[in-house]
């Protein structure tokens, strides 16, 4: 499994930047991280059972913490702090971020939905 080498939070361009271990250096946005965010609030309790993020666009992260030696909680200030982001959904986010990104606006396109905050 590789693990983070490295994590640092840029709050003026709002990314998250991550490098493993292997060499993967990822810069991943606030948005990006809370609209798929690995909690139950977030993606259901099974399949289908998904919740679409919306308004998150100028979303912000107040605090980022370690969870043993295999994952972080981060803290968004809009009050979701639930999801635990292990290293290898760090990385299947970093190395998909294209693909992941793309699916979310789809969604949000379909649902006549808008990621900018009412």
């Amino acid at each position: 499994m590789t693990t983070p080498t490295e994590i640092t939070l840029h709050q003026q361009s709002r990314e998250l930047e991550i490098a493993f271990s292997d060499g993967l250096r990822c810069k991943l946005p606030f948005e990006f991280l809370r609209v798929n965010s690995p909690s139950a609030e977030v993606r259901g309790h099974g399949l289908g059972q998904e919740v679409l993020q919306v308004g998150k666009r100028n979303v912000n992260v107040l605090n980022i913490e370690p969870v043993g030696s295999y994952a972080i909680k981060i803290d968004f200030d809009d009050g979701h702090d639930t999801g635990l982001y292990s290293w290898s959904y760090l990385r299947l986010l970093g190395e998909h971020q294209d693909k992941i990104w793309q699916e979310y606006l789809q969604r949000m396109k379909a649902a006549g939905a808008s990621r900018d905050p009412h």
